[in-house]
């Protein structure tokens, strides 16, 4: 596996590294002696999958607050998506600072989000399934969100034409004494 750091400190895009032949090729696309070696969280306490119907949909931004707080390994399996995650670590000197980048089932690009940083994405076509690599079990009292506009982050999402939960639109604004506060 390639790993490339973002801009955004501990944060990284994952590249296959393929062994090809006239069949195809084969990677590697986790390995846990492989994310120890980067310093990275090795963790997987469950994988999840989002099917997302139409192109356009819009989830996040999402994330777990202590003690349940958790980093993901995010995907994109079937179509594509633009991905985006924003460190929300207030002692980050990256800190509400946002990165995104397109994620297909062609170019097979994978994104370690650290704990601390929000994540969501926004699908570029029709049918697209996007899978997760979590370290933590999902804990619904410590679910967190901010919301996908807010101008704190400035996210130049590539859709006007979206698809949004009622519960994504209606995050609040960013304001760092909520993120620490909890």
């Amino acid at each position: 596996m390639i790993f490339k750091e973002t801009a955004l400190s501990g944060a990284y895009i994952i590249e296959l590294e393929k062994l090809e032949d006239d069949r195809g090729f084969f990677a590697r696309s986790w390995c846990r002696r492989e994310f120890l070696a980067h310093g990275l969280d090795p963790n997987v306490a469950q994988c999840s999958t989002s099917f997302n119907k139409k192109k356009g949909t819009l989830r996040g931004l999402h994330f777990q607050v202590p003690p349940f707080a958790e980093t993901k390994i995010v995907r994109c399996t079937r179509g594509s998506m633009y991905d985006v995650i924003v460190d929300l670590r207030p002692d980050s000197p990256t800190f509400t600072r946002h990165f995104g980048v397109i994620l297909t089932s062609e170019n097979r690009k994978m994104v370690y989000v650290p704990i601390g940083f929000a994540h969501g994405f926004q699908t570029l076509e029709d049918d697209t399934e996007v899978f997760y690599q979590i370290s933590e079990f999902y804990a619904p009292d410590h679910s967190r969100g901010v919301r996908w506009d807010d101008p704190a982050f400035g996210i130049p999402w590539p859709h006007d034409e979206r698809t949004i939960a009622d519960r994504d639109r209606a995050y609040p604004d960013f304001y760092p004494a909520i993120i620490t506060a909890r």
